[in-house]
């Protein structure tokens, strides 16, 4: 608490305290929407705003809240920066692919860096969901699958947007993890509908990465939209003061989701706008996400009923005051429009992006060892498929402010590698296959690459074949259109879009060696692909420099070292597929439980082949037996058996044989990334603790820790089949 801000709470009316707890959509394009915002700064009753990307008209709108109202208080710009603000860097999906931790963090502060020099003081980032239903599309946002993964993900995440010490760097923006809670375990899929997760599930599976980002000093959480367990999220005082605030000791602001305090009266849990603005304050949420008509500017008319008190209100409005004032926005209010010019320009960012790019990638066949690709003994190269010149799908979706003029596609990297040495030809094949209805906040489709006029589909496609049979080599890219996955971007089929199949399999049947390039942020049926095609890419949506990125891995610049963040499905009728599911009555038949498809998954978590060939071996633990609270040391030999040097993720899984809780069979506990010349071995070494044991029972309602023994595995997916034991003496409540 500062005097600074004692003073403008004790001069403000109720109806100011209420528009610093109100943010409003800025939409430049619709007259009668900034209309309304600028009246609301007027009369101060706006404390945020979001969706600009213009550092002058940031500078314009802050003169407004700073010069136009007696107080004076300056606005809090949020923004999505998901996966990068001018130099886009691969979906988080990928980015979690990458398993590198540091990474991670990097990407995230070259993001934060060009989004602050551009006004933005905070980022609806990152999406921390566990997702264990590939059919939602927001799957492509988070870590996927995996509690575990996706804390290490989440925490690296909020580091490289704000900083290491919990406060915000001076070029680090404010981190806004998102969304508590449960909102990736929506029914079928289907997004926005409602979750109901068992106190089990939340604690040991879907609150973990939260935690996390609230430990590594996260200043904002965001709410979820749908109804957890029967109760719409942005109004459940378990989630934000129970749980985020007494239990974890969350100190900073919350914001809901957009229009989702008005929406708690369509879900029928409010009576009205007023009801509504009251039970989301008394829940815990600082701050009110709104395109129009906040219900937050009821919250006087709570107060004068009764259903909020000032004190409450006060200190509501205090955390987001207490987040401008540590911003220095106060003190330093505008954006430096030349700096602005000059950080999005930084050729280090674009540098950082394909660097990414090379290291998310996952090879997923190589069979004959197809890949990497001998320029020098090729003469002619195919390049096939719309999605393999689309500079907007090559960055994926969620980017705003974009520049496609300098986005790297699939055919710009691979002519950039072989230049002259090597013809390649192009054919489109087919038109590219899109939803067809506008996104969400995209209404009118801008930047959307439409195939050429007059495109005659039938000779396209025997053009495409052609040029294929006549190729030394086809590079085939399938995938979905970026709209087709995000945000309201749920689908009820995993299949390829479009006639992408019949094309991949025209061109196999020609007999040229071919590569199938994935374009994706989730697992699509690719059963015949598995079966058919020798090499088998996933560049995800690999970002601003994603051509490159995928030339170098063809040619072999780069090894790929990416793993698989999610169970990968053959078909959609297996889904949910997880992993780390509990062990049936019998065991025996766990992999056949269905007669028309096997039960196993067509790639499993934590798989990816690599142009190295890495054995396990040596497995040991330097303990047979401890305490509950005692740790143990687990170290394995990793060898290279191939040539060249390359990148192999090492995992290491326990299993709990038996407890207060049949646990599941395996679960990640702990990873390591590692590059390993040709020839050599590497010892890796992991300690597995209280922490990495320890799980919530719904017996005892607590945190357990069991007298039991612990299977341990170890290798390069989470099939790993080098095992060992250790047991825990002395059971600990």
């Amino acid at each position: 608490m500062t005097t600074r801000i004692d003073e403008l709470l004790s001069k403000m009316t109720p109806e100011e305290k209420a528009g610093q707890l109100t943010q409003y959509f800025y939409f430049a394009d619709q007259p009668e929407q900034p209309r309304q915002v600028e009246a609301a700064l007027a009369r101060g009753g706006a404390g945020s705003l979001l969706f600009i990307t213009d550092p002058a008209e940031i500078n314009r709108l802050q003169r407004l809240a700073i010069e136009g109202h007696r107080l004076g208080v300056p606005l809090l710009f949020g923004l999505d920066v998901i996966h990068g603000r001018r130099t886009v860097f691969p979906v988080p999906i990928a980015m979690a692919a990458s398993w590198e931790l540091d990474l991670i963090e990097r990407g995230q502060a070259v993001a934060a860096r060009e989004a602050r020099a551009a006004g933005a003081h905070w980022t609806f980032a990152p999406m921390v969901d566990i997702a264990r239903d590939p059919r939602w599309g927001r799957i492509i946002e988070g870590a996927g699958e995996d509690p575990f993964l996706g804390a290490a993900v989440a925490a690296a995440q909020v580091r490289g947007f704000q900083g290491h010490a919990g406060e915000v760097r001076p070029d680090g923006v404010i981190a806004g993890p998102k969304h508590f809670a449960g909102y990736g375990a929506s029914v079928g899929g289907r997004d926005y509908d409602e979750a109901s997760l068992s106190e089990y599930d939340l604690w040991n599976v879907y609150f973990p990465p939260f935690r996390a980002a609230v430990e590594a000093g996260a200043g904002n959480v965001m709410t979820a939209y749908m109804s957890l367990n029967g109760v719409p999220a942005s109004g459940s005082r378990w989630l934000f003061t129970e749980v985020l605030r007494e239990t974890w000791g969350f100190g900073g602001f919350v914001v809901s989701d957009a229009n989702a305090v008005r929406n708690l009266v369509t879900q029928g849990f409010a009576a009205g706008p007023a009801d509504a603005a009251a039970r989301a304050l008394t829940a815990g949420v600082n701050l009110e996400m709104t395109f129009k008509d906040p219900a937050y500017a009821h919250l006087p008319e709570a107060l004068e009923a009764g259903t909020v008190t000032m004190e409450l209100i006060d200190e509501r409005v205090r955390a987001v005051l207490e987040a401008k004032e540590r911003l220095g926005l106060f003190d330093n209010p505008y954006v430096d429009e030349e700096r602005a010019r000059q950080v999005l320009a930084d050729p280090d960012h674009r540098r950082a992006s394909r660097e990414a790019a090379q290291r998310a990638a996952v090879l997923l066949r190589n069979e004959g060892d197809l890949l990497p690709l001998d320029a020098a003994r090729l003469e002619s190269i195919a390049v096939l498929g719309p999605l393999a010149v689309s500079a907007r799908d090559t960055l994926g979706p969620w980017v705003f402010d974009i520049d496609l003029d300098e986005t790297v596609t699939v055919l710009d990297g691979i002519r950039n590698a072989v230049g002259e040495t090597v013809r390649v030809d192009f054919a489109r094949g087919i038109p590219v296959a899109r939803r067809h209805f506008p996104h969400i906040f995209d209404p009118d489709e801008k930047n959307v690459e439409i195939d050429p006029e007059g495109f005659d589909e039938p000779a396209e496609f025997a053009r495409a074949v052609a040029t294929a049979a006549a190729a030394d080599v086809a590079v085939v890219v399938v995938g979905e259109a970026e709209n087709m996955i995000g945000e309201a971007a749920s689908r009820s089929s995993l299949e390829l879009p479009g006639r992408q199949l019949q094309l991949l399999q025209a061109v196999v049947a020609t007999g040229t060696p071919t590569v199938l390039l994935v374009l994706n942020g989730r697992p699509l049926d690719l059963r015949w692909a598995a079966a058919n095609v020798p090499a088998i890419l996933d560049i995800w949506y690999p970002g601003t420099q994603g051509g490159n990125a995928v030339a170098d891995l063809l040619f072999g610049g780069v090894s790929p070292g990416g793993k698989l963040p999610f169970t990968w499905p053959r078909t959609v009728g297996q889904i949910p597929m997880c992993y780390a599911h509990t062990r049936s009555h019998d065991p025996e038949n766990q992999e056949r439980r269905y007669w028309d498809e096997e039960s196993t998954p067509l790639f499993p978590f934590g798989f990816g082949l690599s142009y190295g060939r890495f054995s396990y071996a040596n497995l040991t633990v330097d303990r047979p037996a401890v305490a509950p609270g005692e740790t143990v040391t687990v170290s394995v030999d990793v060898t290279n058996t191939a040539r060249r040097e390359a990148a192999e993720v090492v995992q290491l899984y326990l299993h709990q044989r038996h407890g207060r809780a049949a646990r599941p069979v395996r679960e990640l506990k702990g990873f390591e990334k590692l590059i390993v010349p040709g020839g050599e071995t590497r010892r890796v070494t992991f300690t597995v603790g209280p922490d990495e044991r320890r799980y919530w029972s719904a017996t005892e309602r607590d945190w357990v820790l069991d007298e039991t023994t612990f299977d341990v595995y170890v290798g390069g997916d989470s099939t790993a089949a080098l095992t060992t034991t250790f047991t825990t003496a002395g059971r600990q409540p």
